[in-house]
């Protein structure tokens, strides 16, 4: 049965905002309905949300899920990456639109760095993303396609996320079964993990859907089980 993946990876927005202006863009839509911050054109860092990492107990936590990596200023990153170290108990992703803005190095082995492609004329962002990060695990996510993407260079690169537009956007596009298959294989063909989201139910059908974790995501995953088997023997 195909899971949700906010239940195995979830949100920590401490920074709210983008200027980026994509058409599709959810994280802008939920914060204007919820007021989260005035202007979501200008990223604002919430550092009393570095208190979450301090859970004992595992997890896989987004960090970019309301906002883009090359657009967090360095003093946030020198802050959040400083929690992160004394927090080794996590998992942490983080995603970009804008790699080649980005310049950014680390020794910490519990960190993700995506990029998001949703065309063919946007795979050069997996290139930028190997020449500018150095350090931690790369990943990219397909989502949503406007086109079939192609051939891709996946080297270096641990885990990939399928997926297509959500929402009610006036023409907003629809990811094709023969564009999730073409990636899927050449991931597949270099024993990189595959997830396809939720979303691509109606476009699969329950029994071709493929939803695989790196595994250290795993392992996070098997670490809250066992919490909660100690936890219900304790109560």
């Amino acid at each position: 049965m195909a899971v949700c993946i906010k239940s195995l990876i979830q949100n920590m927005n401490l920074v709210i905002g983008c200027p980026i202006g994509c058409s599709y863009c959810y994280a802008r839509n939920n914060a204007r309905r919820f007021h989260m911050v005035d202007d979501f054109e200008t990223p604002e860092y919430f550092p009393q949300k570095l208190r979450l990492m301090e859970k004992e107990r595992p997890q896989n936590f987004l960090l970019t899920g309301m906002s883009d990596f090359a657009r967090w200023k360095p003093e946030w990153r020198e802050e959040i990456f400083a929690k992160i170290a004394q927090n080794p108990q996590h998992q942490y992703l983080f995603l970009t639109k804008r790699p080649e803005e980005v310049c950014f190095s680390t020794a910490l082995d519990n960190v993700w760095f995506g990029v998001t492609v949703t065309c063919r004329q946007e795979k050069d962002r997996i290139t930028a993303l190997r020449e500018r990060i150095r350090g931690g695990h790369l990943h990219v996510t397909f989502e949503p396609m406007f086109d079939d993407v192609g051939q891709v260079d996946l080297s270096g690169i641990e885990w990939i996320v399928l997926g297509t537009e959500t929402g009610r956007r006036k023409g907003k596009s629809v990811s094709r079964p023969e564009w999730i298959w073409r990636l899927t294989a050449q991931a597949h063909a270099l024993h990189i993990p595959v997830f396809m989201k939720e979303d691509l139910l109606p476009i699969l059908g329950e029994e071709q859907m493929i939803q695989e974790l790196p595994p250290a995501f795993c392992r996070v995953l098997e670490e809250q089980n066992r919490w909660q088997k100690s936890s219900k023997a304790t109560s």
